[in-house]
């Protein structure tokens, strides 16, 4: 059944299918407009996103603004752009770090909340899960993907999650930042005018 759009984001941020599952009440964060020109697709929100309710409200989300090239305003301005993760609400922290997206959460919304974003010109695939549901068909190591980023080109750019803790993987791939964000820059330039 076809919803409204300002009803079917109601259903979604009041959202309790992973009650009873998750270590915390669940409290769905996203962003989007009928008219967002770029999808943010990251994995899920950490436990800073989940108590601000802001999402990439993080180190993360400082790392993806300046590889965006874009100013907090810009990046929070959902007329802009859309943030949409795999799993909407924080899925608790496991042995390395936050434990990964809840599987119930896209097949219950995704879809459905990506057929109102008609106006997307560039989304931004950030991380394993998100490349996993975004790139079928592509490798499943993000470093492959990441680097066939031009197969992509002009509409998704697969990249690593901004996350500090792939700093490593950012001093063993310098590629990216010298080639990949220069392109996302002018990219995202080009389509927010």
């Amino acid at each position: 059944m076809d919803l409204p759009f300002d009803e079917l984001i109601r259903q979604v941020r009041a959202c309790q299918i992973c009650v009873g599952v998750l270590p915390h009440a669940p409290r769905p964060v996203i962003q989007l407009s009928e008219s967002s020109k770029i999808l943010v697709v990251g994995q899920a929100p950490g436990r800073r996103v989940h108590e601000t309710g802001l999402p990439f409200n993080d180190p993360s989300g400082d790392r993806l603004r300046q590889w965006m090239g874009v100013s907090r305003d810009v990046f929070y301005d959902e007329q802009k752009l859309a943030i949409l993760p795999m799993g909407f609400c924080y899925p608790g922290t496991g042995k390395s770090g936050d434990l990964p997206p809840r599987p119930e959460c896209a097949p219950a919304w995704r879809q459905r909340l990506l057929d109102q974003l008609r106006d997307i010109q560039l989304t931004l695939v950030i991380g394993q899960y998100a490349h996993a549901w975004h790139l079928p068909g592509a490798p499943q190591a993000v470093t492959d993907n990441v680097r066939s980023w031009r197969q992509f080109w002009p509409f998704i750019i697969p990249m690593p999650h901004p996350s500090p803790r792939n700093n490593l993987w950012l001093r063993r791939n310098p590629w990216f930042e010298q080639d990949v964000v220069p392109a996302l820059q002018a990219r995202v330039g080009e389509v927010l005018g």
